[in-house]
């Protein structure tokens, strides 16, 4: 079987602290080489690359299977190379910062096993379609969306860790402001008007290194789950999200609400920054859609991404 499939590993150099390509590369001989497999590794020259180099990889109508080398935009970007190939099965080699998409399964460090990974199980995954781009883990928009995006500004200045990142965008962002106008129309016509601190939809259920938003949140249910979270004040900021980041939402039902639908829009006063699996979209009006069992996701053999029951 291995034989007869391609293996595509797809390398994205500016992932986490530095570039990890030889290293790459000297683990995949070590698991393929005694096997006597051949695989291709490919390196992005650009952001957007990953995605080319995806297509491209799967445009033969082969077998193959492609590993995401990096972080979760690098997983995102190569997602979003194979919608509409069948032929192309798509798994997680992480080395990025926060690798969220993959904390669904029981063992996440298993993924960093390519030996683990070539023994592997497989299964269909929705994806989120947002306007014209796919997610496979969560979408938000709101408060969190701009402090994500702008921890690597603060990433680059000197002495500054990446939790003082954090901290140095939170303060930034809260002076900016904590909520905007959205207007959201869900599947059922119901349409909600109104400043919000942030929106999130997931399918997966990590994201920004630690929030855990919608814990009984499953990748392949059909259903996208949604929070909506009201203007909240700075005196309310620290508790709401705290609750919020470890999936308490529904402590502060009259703040937070849950959603569970398979579309919904969403509209912006102004352009806003979005959170699509890292990967970050301006725009003021987002079509969002469940795509069903959209993604083949491979994964190492005994791992399960299945909730556990209480």
């Amino acid at each position: 079987m291995f034989r007869a499939m391609k293996h595509v590993f797809i390398v994205n150099p500016a992932a986490g602290k530095s570039d990890r390509t030889e290293i790459y590369r000297k683990l995949i001989d070590a698991a393929f080489v005694p096997r006597g497999l051949q695989y291709e590794l490919l390196v992005s020259q650009a952001p957007g690359d990953c995605r080319k180099l995806a297509q491209q990889a799967a445009a033969s109508g082969e077998e193959v299977r492609l590993y995401a080398c990096g972080g979760d935009g690098t997983l995102n970007e190569v997602v979003n190379g194979v919608i509409g190939c069948p032929n192309a099965a798509v798994t997680h080699y992480p080395g990025g910062s926060g690798n969220d998409a993959i904390k669904i399964f029981d063992d996440p460090a298993a993924f960093t096993s390519i030996e683990r990974l070539l023994s592997a199980e497989e299964a269909p995954f929705d994806l989120i379609r947002c306007n014209d781009s796919y997610a496979l883990n969560v979408l938000s928009i709101g408060f969190d969306a701009r402090v994500g995006t702008d921890i690597a500004r603060f990433k680059r200045l000197p002495l500054v860790t990446g939790k003082g990142a954090y901290v140095l965008s939170i303060l930034s962002n809260m002076v900016h402001g904590l909520s905007a106008d959205y207007t959201v129309t869900l599947d059922s016509g119901e349409v909600l008007s109104g400043q919000k601190t942030m929106i999130c939809i997931c399918n997966g259920r990590w994201y920004g290194g630690g929030f855990n938003p919608v814990p009984e949140a499953e990748p392949d249910d059909g259903l996208l789950d949604v929070l909506l979270v009201k203007k909240v004040s700075l005196l309310q900021v620290a508790a709401v999200i705290g609750k919020y980041q470890k999936g308490k939402y529904a402590d502060y039902p009259a703040l937070i609400r849950h959603e569970r639908c398979t579309k919904l829009t969403i509209r912006c006063d102004t352009p806003s920054v979005v959170n699509i699996d890292g990967e970050a979209l301006h725009t003021d009006f987002l079509d969002i859609s469940l795509k069903p069992k959209a993604l083949r996701f491979f994964y190492p053999k005994g791992l399960s991404y299945r909730l556990k029951a209480e």
